[in-house]
């Protein structure tokens, strides 16, 4: 059964909810009139979503969701495409009834929501996305890329959250998910220009894992794009929580209705 309370005093409450056969795990806010999909980043999970939750939960309903094989959520070999996952984002938005939502993609939910976006006009009111797809070597050791992260420190139970996701081959598992994802990016390059949803990108001008080009790339093929290079790392939504959360509630106040081609 689905439940009413997911986060308290500014933490982040997780529970589980079965789609399509899978164990997946979710966050939720207050009820709003505006709606939002925010996808975890990896190698991370929804909890990386924790300094920016109250900003981004004051106007709008929040749902945050381990996506299939990242953090907690069940992995589904049959979702180690792109383009099914960004299928799989849809049915997730039609689960909890988010009519027209917003999405917020860091990292690996980037292409999977750009393919949501290209192979369903319209269901999505807009898109915040950056940070990935990865292009370079991916590092399989998990605390070597958790290294990546500016944030001064990282609370306990964030910390514990983010190893116990990735314990045993699920770390292994998720490398062998984000390579998979790299095959299809020449499709996902020729499906952009179609794309009519409005696309906020975010790139950390010190992102050593994604380089900005990606971004750029991204920004010069999208129809109705805006791209924001800010003082930061790869990890954007953690490193400069702030400055990330006046991004995103700047885009959903107005700014998607605005952007212009590139």
């Amino acid at each position: 059964m689905r439940g009413v309370t997911a986060w308290a005093n500014g933490v982040i409450q997780p529970q589980f909810r079965t789609i399509d056969g899978l164990a997946i795990r979710f966050a939720e806010s207050e009820r709003r009139d505006d709606e939002a999909l925010l996808l975890s980043p990896w190698p991370e999970s929804l909890f990386a979503f924790e300094p920016t939750w109250l900003r981004l939960a004051e106007h709008t309903h929040l749902v945050a969701i381990d996506l299939p094989g990242f953090g907690h959520s069940q992995r589904d070999d049959a979702l180690l495409s792109l383009r099914a996952m960004g299928e799989f984002v849809v049915r997730v938005a039609d689960t909890f009834g988010l009519e027209r939502p917003h999405v917020v993609a860091p990292n690996v939910g980037t292409g999977a929501s750009l393919f949501a976006a290209g192979l369903r006009p319209g269901r999505l009111r807009s898109l915040v996305v950056g940070g990935g797809p990865p292009t370079g070597a991916l590092q399989p050791d998990l605390e070597v890329v958790l290294g990546g992260l500016e944030r001064p420190s990282l609370p306990e139970h964030v910390r514990e959250d983010y190893l116990s996701s990735y314990q045993g081959d699920r770390f292994a598992e998720s490398i062998r998910c984000l390579r998979s994802h790299l095959t299809e990016l020449p499709r996902l390059a020729g499906l952009l220009p179609s794309i009519q949803t409005p696309v906020q990108i975010i790139a950390g001008r010190r992102d050593r894992l994604v380089p900005a080009l990606s971004a750029e790339f991204l920004h010069a093929r999208l129809p109705r794009s805006k791209l924001d290079v800010i003082d930061a790392g790869h990890f954007t939504w953690e490193d400069a929580p702030d400055q990330y959360a006046a991004l995103v509630t700047s885009w959903w106040g107005g700014g998607s209705t605005t952007a212009v081609p590139y």
